[in-house]
């Protein structure tokens, strides 16, 4: 019979390997992004109902951080941001994606993945910070995550 071949070659591979350095580029753009609200954010105190500097809750964090970075509004809510764009398997996630937790005694929580097991949030004790999908806490209250756009069109935003 015919031998599988183990590559792309030609035309179909320059294709490929272009399609993957815009992937590549675009995932850092929104890294960059996120990185410099974090560095907008960082320390704000959490706040219930809080939408500003002076104190911010994790959905109000979400909805400014995708307003200013990426020109997007979402939902002022987590329970509306919840149902914004697809869903995404935890071994899936990129930079961007809204990562949602059940944590006790809390309706529900959400931040911005950022990458290398890192999201962006606004935590109760600690204010806005960045923390890892794989802390104990983290991990075992780990809902969902959602896709509000793809990643090409978030980066074009950055443009």
């Amino acid at each position: 019979m015919f031998a599988e071949k183990s590559h792309i070659s030609g035309p179909a591979n320059h294709l490929a390997q272009r399609v993957r350095a815009l992937r590549r580029s675009s995932l850092e753009a929104i890294r960059r992004a996120l990185m410099n609200e974090h560095d907008r954010w960082q320390g704000t105190p959490y706040v219930l109902g809080g939408e500003g500097l002076r104190g911010i809750d994790c959905s109000a964090l979400v909805q400014r951080v995708y307003s200013e970075a990426f020109a997007l509004e979402l939902p002022r809510t987590t329970r509306g941001q919840v149902h914004e764009g697809n869903f995404v398997e935890r071994e899936a996630l990129e930079a961007g994606d809204l990562v949602f937790f059940q944590p006790p005694g809390v309706y529900r929580h959400v931040g911005i993945y950022i990458g290398d097991g890192y999201f962006l949030h606004a935590s109760a004790s600690k204010g806005v910070t960045l923390s890892r999908l794989d802390n104990v806490f983290w991990h075992r209250h780990y809902w969902q995550a959602r896709r509000p756009l793809p990643l090409t069109e978030i980066a074009q935003r950055l443009e």
